[in-house]
């Protein structure tokens, strides 16, 4: 049923769009409820999730439990496959009705696709990418994202359209702990009678899943920057990983040389990492890099320069060429595997 008057939203509302495709991997829409709660703290709004789908009642409950106030629920068939526009055109219209103050949505390919449609149908702006999120004096909401390529971070405010929108970066936030004893409500409403047929259909899909786990969700991550000497050096670190059952991350320049892919850029504009163990090879630490790591347990820094910004973060700093420290690591590690 049509959710009542007295259900609308208060003016103050923060919506968060639930993405439960991976949720036991992708913990994105936890992240954001967590931060929302901080929000509304602020705001004085709910925190309301929002999901679409079929059979979706364990994740709406999920989200309570992490810290939803009200869950929007459209549970339907014909929603069991996510469509891009039957999707769009959902939350277009709940909104409208609704009329929250922000809607937040993880920085996935699902938010990617969907949160610039709603924001241009809406005619509201959108900051993607948000590496964190604040209220100011005037309770409107600070999107904090990088810029110029990270290296300006910028705060962007939404002064007089709404709602005011953002995406977020997976791994930005903690989620807060599961909480059984959460109280919330669950708002079910009927799937539009004039909802648009989707011009381009999912008609089969199956599950591949990826050989590494991930540099976000990796324990032990493993960083090199041009200190490594060339692209053939900095395969090393990829030889380390294997033994260490870790992940390899890189620099920005490191990058742009194309001795890796983006997907392993650890930086503002890139991935920010929170492994229990950070081994760090010839890197100077420029701040749009270490702004993503400063969540690591434990770092072990190595380079030529002592007064590196990097080595004054680690814990364990050891003066000496990345490259030569990275191989004598791999024929130890080899030794006691043989042994």
């Amino acid at each position: 049923m049509r959710a009542q008057m007295s259900k609308k939203s208060t003016g103050k509302d923060i919506w968060v769009l639930g993405d439960y495709r991976n949720y036991f991997k992708n913990r994105v829409t936890l992240q954001i409820l967590a931060r929302a709660r901080t929000l509304a703290e602020k705001t004085g709004g709910r925190v309301c999730g929002v999901v679409f789908g079929h059979d979706v009642g364990g994740y709406t409950s999920e989200y309570i439990s992490h810290g939803a106030d009200l869950v929007y629920v459209i549970d339907h068939p014909r929603l069991k496959s996510y469509g891009i526009e039957t999707f769009t055109n959902l939350l277009i219209g709940l909104a409208r009705d609704m009329k929250p103050d922000i809607i937040l949505i993880g920085a996935t390919r699902f938010g990617q696709e969907v949160a610039p449609r709603v924001a241009k149908r809406l005619d509201t702006g959108l900051t993607a990418d948000c590496i964190d999120l604040e209220v100011d004096d005037k309770q409107r909401l600070v999107q904090i994202a990088p810029s110029f390529g990270g290296n300006l971070i910028a705060r962007i405010l939404t002064p007089k359209a709404r709602p005011q929108m953002a995406t977020v970066r997976p791994g930005t936030f903690h989620e807060l702990p599961h909480d059984d004893t959460a109280q919330g409500e669950v708002i079910t409403l009927d799937l539009p009678e004039d909802l648009p047929i989707e011009r381009i259909r999912c008609t089969h899909s199956e599950y591949q899943p990826v050989k590494t786990m991930g540099i976000e969700k990796a324990d032990i991550v493993i960083t090199g920057g041009r200190g490594m000497g060339s692209k053939g050096k900095f395969k090393k670190l990829f030889d380390l990983a294997g033994l260490l059952n870790a992940e390899v991350g890189a620099t920005r320049p490191v990058v742009h040389a194309g001795w890796v892919g983006h997907e392993a850029l650890v930086g503002q504009a890139g991935k920010h990492i929170r492994p229990k163990v950070l081994f760090s090879f010839g890197i100077s630490g420029a701040i749009q890099h270490t702004a993503a790591l400063m969540d690591a347990d434990f770092i072990v820094a190595v380079n030529k320069n002592p007064d590196a910004m990097m080595m004054k973060l680690a814990d364990v700093a050891i003066v000496a060429d990345a490259n030569q420290v990275c191989s004598g690591i791999i024929r130890a590690l080899k030794e006691k595997i043989r042994d």
